[in-house]
């Protein structure tokens, strides 16, 4: 208990909030590797997932990409990256950018290959063109489980954007691997609550969000349409 309360004391410590490069300094710069990464996996991965998910090609390879890119060792990739492209950002960024392409890919995929076919053939029925069936009908059905994507891809790199100060020197790391050779595990100790609040704040607000862009009537989990007033089954009891 005592080693938790000098935790919680570290982290307000006027002296590591107000030093130039410290705890502030290290929250921006945890949080821009985290949602940086996961823009750049956006920008890359959700077009070829509605590309997937739209057509139905190609969607074994992207099943076996998504299962191979998760089993790659995250800190391996970053170690081989700042041999090949140097020490600094870039390599960590690289790197959490492979980590978050995954679960973005997936979400997207899924989201519109999760539409009951029924819905997507009416609309086809009253003369929508394929690109307002894309706009109009699979992207905003879809959207809760992209959202999903986005949320497991930002977890999964706020969680291991620590690595980054293996060669970079910052984030919120650099206090883990500091306390690690100094054998201070009150600062230790502290870095980990603070990433593991950031974590949960993550969490909170992308579960808030997919439960907002979900549209009435559509199951988050699932993407597809849920009736209204359906029947339910009732137990009976047998004398």
């Amino acid at each position: 208990m005592n080693l938790f309360l000098d935790a919680i004391a570290w982290i307000f410590n006027p002296e590591l909030q107000s030093a130039p490069g410290e705890l502030p300094q290290r929250i921006a710069e945890h949080l821009a590797y985290t949602f940086g990464a996961t823009a750049i996996a956006a920008v890359i991965a959700i077009p070829l997932g509605y590309y997937v998910g739209h057509t139905g090609r190609g969607r074994d390879i992207a099943v076996a990409f998504t299962g191979g890119m998760r089993a790659l060792p995250s800190f391996g990739v970053m170690l081989l990256l700042a041999l090949g492209i140097g020490i600094g950002f870039r390599s960590p960024l690289l790197t959490f950018v492979l980590l978050a392409i995954p679960p973005v890919l997936g979400g997207a995929y899924a989201g519109l290959q999760a539409i009951d076919r029924t819905v997507v053939d009416a609309a086809r029925a009253v003369g929508m063109t394929p690109l307002q069936l894309l706009l109009k009908v699979e992207i905003p059905l879809g959207l809760p489980l992209l959202i999903g994507g986005l949320r497991a891809a930002v977890l999964q790199v706020v969680a291991t954007a620590t690595l980054a100060a293996y060669v970079s020197g910052g984030a919120l790391g650099g206090y883990i691997f500091l306390g690690i050779a100094t054998r201070n595990y009150v600062e230790m100790l502290g870095a980990s609550i603070v990433i593991t609040v950031l974590a949960l704040l993550l969490e909170t607000v992308f579960a808030v969000t997919q439960k907002l862009v979900t549209p009435r009537g559509v199951s988050a989990q699932s993407g597809r349409i849920v009736k209204a007033g359906a029947p339910r089954t009732r137990a009976t009891a047998s004398t």
